[in-house]
């Protein structure tokens, strides 16, 4: 018979077999039933016996250190997790996978709080086949992730259908039933003592949960509260960079405006230092701005730039003016140009529909140095008027005592007597008022930008204009509608009606004086007629410039009223001439006049048509009527014949 030893060896190399790979329990008791099958007697049976039983605590230890290496491992993946700073919605995915798979559940869950809907929802799922509950929304307090949240510890249940632990509620049962979860664990996300969410393990069958499952999901849990806060903690810092980034662009865009706005205030100054004039900074405004700047002054008349309307900019410049900033007109920019209370012009900006705050600050700082220029160019041009104007008085009332030194005395100041200049004298209409001294102004803002000058001689202002090139082929015309301007922009300038009468145009001394006394003598006459307040030149008075005129232009009289009629003649070799002496020397009568031409009186009406038709239907008005006749009279007395012709 056998050794004892020798008999339990077998049993005991089969036992170390199954320990070496992983067997199941079964197999272990297999080996002491083989045993009692052989037959072995009872001391081998102890012997196996007592040798399996610690073959089955071996393989229990075993089987417990797998498992924990497996958890240490997920929990080192999941800490590699949090430490690569992968999206959230990854992380906390991983979280409840290995959950439900280290605690072998069917599926696992993680719930958050909405705190704007005052609830909590399903953040991730596992497992799960039930849409209803993957939508699934939770009130405070209800249900077993509830009891969780309020008591902050972990709970689970068997059977969930009928533990009456936590308040259960037709939703919430609802979709539990849907996804067919019977047991179900839920453990706390604890951050700073803080629920901040509950994560789940369950099955679909009974099931009760170990310790070690509760500890090992509390560590899952704790690590998806790491990563909610680390995912807050981002969150708040991107948000923090972002704000500071747009602080940062802000600081840098007001530094950029502060330094361009610096160099716009250096580049402007130094244009008004260097002596520049209007053009020279609306083009630098332009430049700066990239726009186009119009420099208007105080009656809308351009000074730089395209002109605009006046009368559309007139409620803009005046909320400007209120508001003492630039105001937005349409698709312009419009900026009054102040001095105190007083407008000394606009600018206006086009091309520029939307300004920021740098540029329109920019846009406002260069109307105060149009202010400037123009203070100093008005401050310069009254101290030149002033000695000008000394000369003016010296030469209308001795032109004769020293014409030489009077046109080298003007070439001195900048005023060339040699070339031709117009004179305009100027006096308010209502003569019986004070307002001399507010025209005498209005003459010098009227020649401001120019080379004319102003001075009072008096009880008139006189204006010595100088005559372009071009004005000289028509003097006649010139002086008459350089008359009727003045009229109107000198009664804007000084707020009450002007007069305005033109000598024609003179050079020299001598000839400007006797200039003065035409223009003079055509004032009287425009009180006289009842036009004050309206400009004229001798010419444009008719047969009254011809008396009133030094020079008696009677050619140039006769020609302006009947040189249609002369023209007409000598073109088509007819009497129109002749006819209207004819009918004006017989009163009108058209009977006397046919017996007068010796033509008949069809002939008369015809030929007087033809004479309506060239100089307009009032050609037999009393006042025009009159000037035909003496025209006609004067051509007589100067020679001029009727024209051959038989109209």
């Amino acid at each position: 018979m056998n050794s004892p030893d020798e008999s339990a060896a077998p049993a005991l190399r089969r036992l170390l077999d199954l320990l070496a790979s992983g067997a199941a329990t079964e197999d272990f008791a297999e080996v002491l039933a083989d045993a009692r099958r052989r037959g072995a007697p009872a001391g081998v049976l102890a012997e196996i016996d007592d040798a399996t039983w610690q073959a089955l605590r071996v393989h229990r230890t075993l089987r417990q250190h797998r498992r924990r290496e497996a958890e240490l491992t997920a929990l080192f993946d999941t800490a590699g997790d949090l430490a690569a700073s992968r999206d959230l919605d990854t992380v906390l995915q991983a979280i409840v996978r290995r959950a439900r798979m280290l605690l072998g559940t069917d599926t696992a869950y993680l719930t958050l709080p909405d705190e704007a809907a005052g609830d909590t929802y399903m953040r991730v799922t596992d497992g799960s086949v039930s849409v209803l509950f993957q939508t699934l929304r939770l009130s405070l307090g209800d249900g077993l992730g509830g009891l969780v949240a309020q008591t902050a510890r972990p709970y689970a249940t068997p059977d969930y259908r009928t533990d009456e632990r936590f308040h259960h509620t037709g939703t919430i049962d609802a979709g539990v039933l849907d996804e067919g979860l019977v047991a179900i664990i839920g453990v706390p996300l604890l951050l700073g003592g803080q629920v901040i969410g509950v994560l789940f393990a369950a099955d679909r069958s009974p099931r009760a949960f170990s310790p070690d499952e509760v500890a090992l999901l509390c560590t899952l849990a704790a690590h998806a509260a790491i990563a909610l806060d680390t995912a807050k903690s981002l969150a708040d810092t991107r948000a923090a960079l972002a704000e500071l980034n747009t602080a940062n662009e802000l600081v840098r865009a007001h530094s950029a405006a502060v330094q361009r706005a610096e160099q716009a205030h250096d580049r402007l100054t130094d244009l008004v230092l260097r002596g520049a004039e209007v053009p020279d900074v609306a083009a630098a405004v332009a430049h700066l701005l990239d726009g186009e700047i119009a420099v208007l002054d105080a009656e809308g008349e351009p000074l730089a730039g395209r002109p605009a309307p006046a009368a559309d900019l007139a409620a803009a410049v005046a909320a400007s003016r209120a508001e003492g900033r630039s105001v937005r007109h349409g698709e312009l920019w419009v900026c009054a140009v102040l001095a105190g209370h007083d407008t000394l012009g606009t600018l206006v900006l086009r091309g520029r529909p939307g300004l920021d705050d740098a540029d329109r600050r920019l846009f406002e700082r260069a109307g105060v140095v149009t202010a400037l220029l123009l203070l100093l160019r008005r401050s310069v041009a009254e101290t030149e008027n002033r000695v000008r104007g000394e000369l003016l008085t010296d030469l209308l009332t001795a032109p004769g005592r020293d014409p030489a030194g009077l046109t080298a005395r003007g070439r001195r100041l900048g005023v060339d007597l040699a070339r031709p200049h117009l004179v305009l004298v100027a006096e308010p209409a209502d003569r019986a008022g004070d307002d001399r001294g507010r025209l005498a102004g209005a003459a010098r803002r009227y020649l401001f930008g120019s080379r004319g000058v102003s001075a009072e001689h008096g009880e008139a202002v006189v204006l010595l204009v100088p005559v372009g090139p071009g004005d000289t082929d028509d003097a006649e015309q010139t002086a008459d509608s350089t008359a009727r301007r003045a009229a109107e922009r000198l009664a804007r300038l000084a707020g009450f009606p002007v007069t305005v009468g033109a000598g024609r145009p003179a050079a020299g001394p001598a000839a400007l004086a006797a200039s003065y006394g035409e223009g003079l003598r055509c004032v009287r006459a425009l009180r006289v007629l009842g036009r004050a307040g309206e400009g004229a030149s001798a010419r444009a008075l008719g047969f009254l410039g011809v008396l009133l005129g030094d020079g008696h232009d009677v050619d140039g009289f006769v020609g302006s009223a009947l040189g249609p009629l002369l023209a007409y003649d000598a073109r088509r070799g007819t009497e129109l001439v002749r006819t209207l002496r004819a009918y004006f020397d017989c009163g009108g009568s058209l009977t006397r006049a046919k017996d007068e031409l010796h033509v008949h009186v069809n002939t008369v009406v015809q030929r007087l048509d033809r004479v309506e038709a060239l100089l307009g239907r009032d050609w037999n008005q009393p006042e025009r009527s009159l000037e035909l006749q003496l025209a006609l009279r004067l051509q007589l007395l100067a020679g001029g014949g009727d024209g051959p012709g038989d109209g």
